[in-house]
């Protein structure tokens, strides 16, 4: 931990860092060219800038997973916030202060120079969720769509934003990306760090089986409008 920041910086490797957030974490990916930061957390310190700031002197490219408040908080102290336009709407409703936004599309390259990140849409969590997947080094950053740890790290499918079914397809490509060896390795924002390729599928198998109504729901460790639903290491709030 650096002891000049209240967030937490966890060095990954020469040119990646990830930032723990009271539960939450964006990640920071230093290329030849330029600088990628994937979400802005909760930020209630206000001190992700000067993290960042810390960390490169090279232009940052500022991308959101999705739109959900503990993703955007400090979007303000950075360029425009690039995002699938699925999210735009939310985005604005959401943010304190909304920045210009810019789009981002499936299969979309964002390269940094000496590492690329393709963009796969995976709606379900939110109708614009999305994943960078850097086929080279093989991982996959999947914002909330995928989550695990010890204890089980929920994913979050209940209010107007999440879509079940729209989510098993997400999964579903998911899937098929693994299958073809893209990944193997999982950076979540949530829980656990990293996850192993294997958390699609065992998120999939539990997700079919909630839609099939083959799990029981039991009370939330905390209050909030839904269930908690887990099966073999995955866990929903529905």
């Amino acid at each position: 931990m650096d002891k000049a920041f209240p967030l937490e910086i966890v060095k990954i490797n020469d040119s990646a860092y990830r930032i723990e957030d009271d539960g939450v974490r964006c990640f920071l990916f230093i290329g030849s060219a330029s600088a990628l930061l994937v979400d802005t957390c909760r930020n209630q310190t206000g001190s992700l800038k000067a993290v960042i700031d810390s960390l490169t002197d090279k232009p940052v490219m500022l991308v959101n997973t999705h739109s959900d408040w503990d993703h955007i908080s400090d979007n303000a102290s950075f360029g425009p916030a690039h995002m699938h336009p699925a999210e735009m709407s939310s985005y604005v409703q959401t943010a304190k202060q909304a920045t210009l936004m810019r789009p981002l599309w499936e299969g979309d390259l964002i390269d940094i120079g000496g590492q690329v990140f393709e963009v796969v849409l995976i709606p379900g969590h939110t109708p614009g969720s999305i994943a960078l997947l850097d086929r080279a080094n093989k991982i996959l950053l999947t914002g909330d769509s995928i989550s695990g740890g010890n204890p089980i790290r929920h994913v979050v499918m209940f209010g107007e934003k999440r879509n079940f079914d729209a989510f098993i397809v997400s999964l579903e490509k998911l899937l098929e990306l693994e299958r073809k060896n893209a990944f193997d390795t999982i950076y979540p924002s949530h829980g656990q760090f990293p996850l192993s390729a294997d958390t699609v599928e065992s998120t999939y198998i539990a997700a079919k089986k909630f839609i099939a109504g083959e799990l029981s729901p039991s009370e939330p460790p905390v209050q909030i409008p839904a269930k908690l639903y887990e099966y073999n290491g995955a866990a929903f709030y529905a």
